[in-house]
């Protein structure tokens, strides 16, 4: 569970949080705790908590260092290919190669500044686009609530804690009603510990300090507020934030990447070391052929592919940031456009959101005032989590003009995921107390010993009658709550579960969440893109099966928790691919369902806002949460929506399948030329009496062809690529760079049968031919091989074409400037200049035909 350490935004490093606070300052009372840290029940006035601010500087944690543009600048010489070029460049100065060791210079300062620019405009954007997403926590000033950034919080402060509160710091409980934490992020505990105020023992370990909280946990259910005695790097979290914040596991592209990587190095150095062995052994300049030998590697080798899969995943994320999705963590893009299982709660995304309470009716079905009363008292009084559901009684109890006032709270049970119910005491004027507990039907009629206003006993016929009412209302898509009550004794000690016994069944809660009226196009446009949808839910099976059928998704079969409980991981892997609707279930079940999914071969995504959502959404391949969700579960997602909707994410899946596509461009680009041109500058250095391209040239045109290369992140991407989930294929990758090297080695060869038969060229001429047919070929392959299609039926972005016709012109113009000598080119004859441009138009007709056949056949062997 590392992902919490990306809770906090880096900055400087926390000042501890008192010289006086004791190390075991959990075992102290919390009057001598606020005295050590000058704080008060009442938390800190505003002016202290500002000079704590100013003085101490953000309580953050520093799980890395934020880098700087000199920093991002050093990192481009640690390229393993830029040092090779460097010392060849100090071996040319030693060997007193001047020109040669300047070009070289030259090219790699050049080829560095280029990739620094990219990469630094790039990771500006991201910042700015995550600082859109802030964790915020609610502190005491002065008694009053105050919200305000979690990096923001002070030792002293009081911080009020509820379900779904990520804790932002160390910190003792002052008061609790049953608050529950989980913490197996630090102590490894598989459920929730309960905190309650009261000193314990000094030498009292982690997860034995009952009456201590900690940063980077989070609360499951109840209430709490905590009087902060550590923050950021002071923190026990932050003391381990090293280790726990590990590099996040590789996204499937990025492993690809790799695999890519070390295909290309294998091959790079078994040829580079062949022709520096021969060329030596033919008694060639040796300082010349180890310049050439190495210009291969850095020609050969995609050098630019990190910085223009930043750029492309950089460009994708403001374009999504433009449709309202916020990209937490970049490398997932990827991962959203390989997608191909979407699992979603119904509420917000299917549904409009938008709950109404339809109706309040007593156990015959009849429309009651008094449900309604007991609900609206239930929802003013309670103190978790906004919610929904008792946002639509209170409009509905303001509708009717019923009077609230007359009673108040004596004290509430919070709500959980086990009880999924909530009560509430109250007492009148008289001094009465009452109980009002709301919740799931199920679980509220299990507590009920009687039912109605005359208290009748709730024999098995009534249960019955009353069980028959709530599956017919959930079949026709309400979603039914159960409200109870009974008169408790009024005491001094809290109330607890134990007292939510022997209750009288109220009657009913109507709601009713109609489906969105886009709905039905959201789910045909996921499927036709290759996205099954599946709903996961808490509520009950016979609701969330209305709700598919309303939005026409196929259900296939239904499966409850308590079916699902029932089967093994291995039966379950079976099934969850074969389950539409998975309704009534846990958040422990959510991720097993997720990992179900992914044993089986599956990219998934989920989308949740809840507590009981953090766990799937981090074991999920896409994390998707909302703006609005709870903080725990904005942290454990990779993308944030700025309004819960399934046509937003539609958007957000094309763009991720954009970036794919127009990262595997580059990559097919440099397979099908660099590839063939290095492997036939190899072969030339073989037969040929001199070197067919000199180092220099080699990396001039290495330089020009990455140039275009920058510009494939913005380039248009055809419906074909965005039309169903793309993964990486390495045996596609591997087939692609033998086909269309050979195809281009095959053009290299009749470029020299024509260079040294048909015009009879000296090597200058040679090698200047060969280098403009060479960058040709090289520049005009990028509009060929980004389309599956016919290239010319594909317009190719703005920039693309613009650089691209750019470097073409400079190209052929390139022997008739004033420094080509430099390079060692040489002006050419016309009809040999015509030649090579000649041998381009008939290479890209051969690669345009070449396409066709080949995607046919992997067509086929896909099919």
């Amino acid at each position: 569970m590392s992902f919490l350490s990306r809770l906090f935004q880096p900055a400087r490093p926390a000042v501890p949080a008192s010289p006086s606070l004791p190390e075991v300052y959990w075992s102290l009372a919390p009057d001598q705790l606020m005295a050590a840290l000058g704080s008060s029940a009442a938390g800190l006035s505003p002016r202290e908590a500002a000079h704590r601010l100013q003085h101490n500087g953000p309580q953050t944690l520093q799980t890395h260092q934020q880098t700087t543009a000199l920093g991002l600048l050093a990192s481009q010489f640690k390229n393993p290919l830029v040092l090779i070029l460097l010392v060849a460049s100090v071996i040319s100065l030693v060997a007193a190669e001047w020109v040669d060791a300047a070009v070289v210079l030259a090219i790699v300062l050049g080829s560095t500044v280029l990739g620094f620019a990219q990469e630094y405009v790039a990771g500006n954007a991201i910042a700015r686009l995550r600082s859109k997403v802030t964790i915020h926590s609610t502190v005491l000033r002065d008694g009053q609530p105050h919200t305000l950034p979690s990096h923001q919080v002070m030792p002293g402060d009081v911080v009020l804690l509820s379900a779904g509160s990520l804790i932002p710091a160390d910190g003792v409980v002052l008061q609790a009603r049953d608050c529950f934490v989980n913490q197996a992020v630090l102590t490894g505990e598989t459920f929730p510990v309960e905190k309650r105020p009261g000193a314990v023992a000094a030498k009292a370990s982690l997860a034995e300090r009952a009456n201590c909280v900690f940063m980077g946990t989070s609360v499951s259910s109840g209430t709490a507020q905590v009087l902060v005695t550590q923050t950021g790097q002071a923190t026990v979290f932050g003391q381990i934030a090293g280790k726990l914040a590990l590099r996040p596991p590789m996204t499937e592209f990025e492993r690809g990447i790799q695999r890519f990587g070390y295909l290309l190095t294998r091959v790079m150095l078994v040829m580079v070391l062949a022709v520096l062995a021969i060329n030596i052994f033919l008694a060639k300049p040796p300082i010349a052929s180890l310049l050439f030998a190495l210009a291969l590697a850095v020609g050969l080798t995609p050098e630019l592919l990190p910085a223009i899969v930043s750029i492309t995943l950089s460009h994708g994320a403001k374009r999504m940031a433009r449709l309202g999705v916020i990209v937490r963590r970049l490398n997932s893009i990827e991962n959203l456009g390989s997608m191909d299982v979407l699992c979603t709660d119904k509420t917000g995304t299917l549904t409009a959101g938008v709950v109404q309470l339809d109706a309040a009716l007593d156990p015959a079905g009849q429309t009651s005032a008094g449900v309604l009363r007991l609900a609206g008292l239930n929802a003013q009084f309670q103190s978790g989590l906004a919610n929904p559901l008792d946002d639509a009684v209170l409009a509905a109890v303001r509708q009717a003009g019923l009077d609230l006032g007359a009673l108040h709270k004596v004290d509430e049970i919070p709500y959980d995921f086990g009880r999924k119910c909530l009560s509430v005491v109250v007492t009148d004027t008289n001094g009465r107390c009452t109980l009002i507990t709301k919740g799931a039907l199920d679980k509220v009629l299990a507590l009920c010993t009687h039912a109605g206003d005359d208290a009748t006993a709730l024999d098995a016929a009534r249960r019955a009658d009353i069980e028959a009412r709530f599956e017919a209302w959930s079949g026709q898509g309400y979603r039914v709550l159960g409200v109870a009550s009974r008169p408790v004794p009024a005491r001094s000690d809290p109330y607890s579960r134990s007292d939510e016994a022997q209750l009288c069944f109220a009657g009913f809660l109507l709601f009713m969440d109609p489906p969105k009226a886009d709905a039905r196009q959201t789910v045909i446009d996921l499927a036709q893109r290759g996205v099954q949808l599946k709903i996961i839910t808490g509520d009950n099976h016979k609701v969330a099966r209305h709700v598919a059928q309303a939005v026409e998704l196929p259900v296939v079969r239904v499966m409850t928790g308590r079916e699902l409980n029932a089967l093994g991981d291995g039966a379950l892997m079976h099934a969850a691919a074969r389950t539409t609707v998975f309704a009534e279930v846990d958040p422990n079940q959510k991720e097993r369902i997720i990992l179900a999914l992914q044993k089986t071969g599956h990219v998934v995504g989920y989308m949740g806002d809840g507590i009981n959502d953090a766990l799937a959404l981090h074991t999920a391949d896409v994390g998707i949460s909302v703006d609005t969700a709870v903080d725990v579960a904005k942290d454990a997602a990779d993308f944030v929506l700025l309004r819960k909707d399934l046509g937003i994410l539609r958007l957000g899946i094309d763009e991720g399948r954009m970036t794919f596509a127009n990262t595997l461009k580059y990559i097919m680009t440099t397979i099908s030329a660099n590839f063939g041109n290095m492997f036939s500058m190899a072969l030339a250095s073989l037969f040929l009496p001199f070197l067919p391209l000199l180092a220099s040239q080699i990396l001039l045109n290495n330089f020009l062809s990455d140039i275009p290369a920058a510009a494939i992140a913005s380039d248009r991407v055809d419906k074909a690529w965005v039309a169903r989930p793309r993964r990486w294929d390495t045996r596609f990758i591997r087939d692609y760079m033998v086909v269309f090297g050979l195809l281009s080695s095959v053009f290299d060869l009749l470029t020299f049968a024509a260079l040294l038969w048909l015009f009879q060229a000296a090597p200058e001429e040679f090698r200047t031919g060969w280098f403009i047919e060479s960058l040709l070929t090289e520049l005009v392959v990028a509009l060929v091989v980004r389309t599956r299609g016919p290239f010319y039926r594909s317009r190719p972005g703005r920039l693309l074409l613009g650089s691209t016709v750019l470097m073409m012109a400079l190209a052929l113009m390139m022997p008739y400037l004033p420094f080509s000598a430099i390079f060692g080119f040489v002006p050419l004859p016309a009809p040999l200049l015509l030649g090579m441009i000649g041998l381009t138009l008939a290479y890209v007709l051969a690669v345009e035909l070449a396409k066709k056949q080949f995607y046919a056949r992997a067509a086929n062997v896909n099919a």
